[in-house]
C-alpha cells in the first residue's frame, strides 16, 4: 500500500472554508479518478489539515500525479491564493499489525 500524504497549515480563519472545499469538492473528485481505493481527512488543530490517499500500487500514484494532479493543485491555489502551506510525502507501508477482539 502506497500512501500519498498533504498536510496544511493554515491560518485558522481559512479553516471552515477549507474543510469545506476539502469535503464537497475536492476529495470526492480525487476519488472519482480512480486512482486512490481510500482518502482520509484528519485534523490536528483548526490550522492543521492532513489528507491521506491510499493507492494500491506505486502505478496508481504515479499516473494520479502525471495525468491529475497538476490540475488539482491548480484549482487549490486559485481558491486559496495566501494563508495556507502545503507540504507532500509518501509513504511506503511494510508491514501492519491489528489487534482482534474475539
Amino acid at each position: 500500500m502506497i500512501s500519498y500524504e498533504v498536510t496544511l497549515q493554515l491560518q485558522p480563519e481559512l479553516a471552515a472554508a477549507i474543510e469545506d472545499y476539502m469535503r464537497r469538492v475536492h476529495i470526492p473528485a480525487i476519488l472519482a479518478t480512480g486512482c486512490f481505493q481510500e482518502i482520509r481527512l484528519s485534523f490536528a488543530s483548526p490550522a492543521r489539515f492532513r489528507t491521506a490517499y491510499a493507492a494500491a500500487e506505486q502505478a496508481a500514484l504515479d499516473r494520479y500525479l502525471s495525468d491529475h494532479a497538476a490540475a488539482f493543485r491548480a484549482d487549490f491555489l486559485e481558491r486559496f491564493p495566501d494563508g495556507v502551506t502545503v507540504t507532500r510525502q509518501t509513504w511506503v507501508q511494510r508491514e501492519m499489525w491489528s489487534a482482534y477482539v474475539s
